[in-house]
């Protein structure tokens, strides 16, 4: 068993995930590949792999039990954190990966080819120009600067009154909530623990007004 996998193993047994063996193979797969592009395209901050099972995988994989709905677009997805983990969790959902930088679209439809991932469309655009035909049951993301740029260059994604924005946060800003706009509201807000990583993790999720 690669070392990897082996610290895979270790990290979930230290939450309440339940992940089968194809899904673990998957992940490290992820990490495998995502090591190796990382070299040539610079795709993530992250050098080292076991580093990337913590700061990717599992602050990924830890949101997955709180996704309700069926389809989801991770916005500014870059190589495809969280969209990719939580695809490979959740095969019966469907994931939309946008990003604006061809690099990294190439890499994820790389990644969703080799690993034969179904449940993953890339798209290569702005968010702002980006109109789906079909609006989400959530909309993720964990690179935005804040949850004010994120709900108002995101507003024409969600479904009109079930769709749900969901912001993955290290410390939470009260300000940041008070600044948000007038038409949204933090509806919940879920602490994440994610083993060995340092520093709190917030799920914030936010919707429309009614």
């Amino acid at each position: 068993m690669s070392q990897l996998r082996q610290k895979l193993d270790q990290l979930i047994l230290q939450t309440e995930l339940s992940v089968s063996e194809r899904q673990r193979e998957q992940l490290v797969g992820y990490v495998e590949l995502l090591n190796k592009w990382n070299k040539a395209y610079n795709l993530t901050s992250v050098r080292d792999p076991n580093e990337m099972v913590v700061k990717h995988i599992l602050d990924s994989i830890v949101v997955s039990s709180h996704l309700p709905g069926e389809r989801y677009i991770d916005v500014g997805t870059g190589p495809g954190l969280p969209g990719i983990p939580l695809a490979i969790m959740h095969p019966d959902k469907e994931f939309h990966l946008l990003d604006s930088l061809g690099k990294r679209i190439r890499f994820i439809k790389q990644v969703i080819h080799e690993l034969k991932i179904e449940n993953v469309t890339p798209i290569q655009s702005r968010v702002e120009e980006y109109q789906p035909e079909d609006k989400f049951d959530g909309v993720l993301s964990r690179a935005f600067a804040s949850m004010v740029d994120m709900v108002e260059w995101c507003h024409h994604l969600p479904k009109e009154h079930t769709g749900r924005f969901l912001a993955l946060k290290g410390q939470l800003s009260q300000d940041e909530i008070a600044e948000l706009p007038e038409w949204c509201c933090v509806i919940d807000i879920k602490p994440l623990k994610v083993p060995q990583l340092e520093g709190e993790r917030h799920l914030v999720i936010l919707s429309r007004k009614e």
